[in-house]
């Protein structure tokens, strides 16, 4: 595969990271089960990697479809669940999976929303913590790594849906967006 963009973390280190937050999460629920709720679409890599390093517990899967960004790249500051839990989380052990902390406002919306379901405690794991972005108090449970103030692409996270696939994660700087952009306008007024 091409190398798109500079990259910002490894494969490797993803690895590395998700066996040491399934081995704290083994730590944190040792003979309990607990609910993993992936943010689809792009934590659903994270997701799997951090799953497949949990030994010690019970673990099942739900998933959420959550959006604040429509085809922008910044949030909208508006969470719209656009699919919901099929799981009754009442007395469960829900770890809440997403991408990127940026905002803060959708985890904060979930934590909060999951919190008035009843189950029996509600953690956040993500990928990235984007901590500059942030306009919540909202702090991440089990979080993989810190990353700047950049638009970030690659392992789940996209720019308007490509990108997902990339086994590491990149970043696009503001020429790329605007091209990417200015391609993706000029595709679309060839097809109508």
């Amino acid at each position: 595969m091409d190398t798109m963009g500079k990259v910002l973390i490894s494969e490797e280190q993803i690895k590395k990271r998700a066996a040491e937050i399934g081995a704290e999460i083994d730590r944190d629920f040792a003979g309990e089960e607990v609910l993993l709720v992936c943010i689809l679409k792009g934590a659903i890599m994270w997701m799997v990697d951090v799953a497949k390093n949990i030994k010690k517990c019970g673990v099942r899967f739900d998933f959420m479809v959550v959006s604040s960004y429509g085809a922008s790249t910044k949030s909208s500051g508006v969470v719209r669940i656009l699919k919901d839990l099929d799981t009754d989380i009442t007395n469960k052990n829900v770890i809440i999976v997403e991408d990127i902390v940026d905002s803060g406002t959708t985890l904060k919306y979930l934590k909060n929303y999951f919190e008035q379901r009843g189950p029996k405690s509600v953690k956040i794991c993500t990928l990235l913590d984007k901590r500059l972005g942030r306009r919540v108090e909202l702090e991440a449970d089990y979080a993989g790594f810190p990353v700047d103030d950049l638009f970030i692409i690659g392992y789940g996270l996209d720019f308007d849906q490509l990108y997902r696939n990339l086994p590491y994660v990149s970043y696009l700087e503001g020429s790329e967006i605007d091209d990417l952009m200015h391609k993706d306008k000029s595709v679309r007024e060839i097809n109508e």
